[in-house]
């Protein structure tokens, strides 16, 4: 298991290895350090040091949804009947491929969800079916997504 540190330092050289990794994961380790004046070596070896750090928790191909067929976005505050059932309820809730996001919250919902699915129909059979027969799931409050107008990392 890594160890994840409190807070990594990075340096210029860092920052812009991993902007333009961030910009484009594809994009070439020579074409970096040829932009930065290092060898491949050390953007690697960089790179290494920062995934060992826990900075860097991994790369991955991302898909248009809408491309799929996934055309509705929505997001669920799923009231529990009591906290003790949260790790039940998260487990039922990773079984269930459209939802993409689980989070513990504080406020009204114990969790809160990010759910894709194809259309509307789609999204009430997820809620009906799935979601809400979870044992200790006592209702569910959603919000569909109309459009998603900012989509990106933390700066660094």
């Amino acid at each position: 298991m890594k160890m994840i540190k409190e807070n990594v330092k990075l340096d210029g050289i860092d920052k812009t290895i991993l902007t333009a990794l961030m910009e484009d994961a594809k994009r070439p380790i020579l074409e970096i350090a040829k932009g930065i004046g290092i060898t491949g070596a050390a953007v690697h070896q960089r790179l290494r040091k920062l995934e060992n750090s826990g900075l860097i928790e991994g790369s991955k191909m991302m898909l248009n949804a809408k491309m799929l067929g996934y055309k509705t976005m929505a997001f669920v505050g799923v009231y529990l009947d009591k906290a003790v059932s949260n790790p039940q309820a998260v487990q039922k809730l990773k079984q269930i491929p459209e939802v993409i996001e689980s989070h513990y919250t504080t406020g009204n919902w114990s969790i809160f969800l990010k759910i894709l699915c194809r259309d509307n129909e789609h999204l009430m059979n997820v809620l009906n079916k799935d979601i809400q027969a979870i044992e200790g799931v006592s209702r569910t409050e959603t919000f569909i997504s109309l459009n998603q107008q900012i989509n990106r990392q933390i700066k660094i």
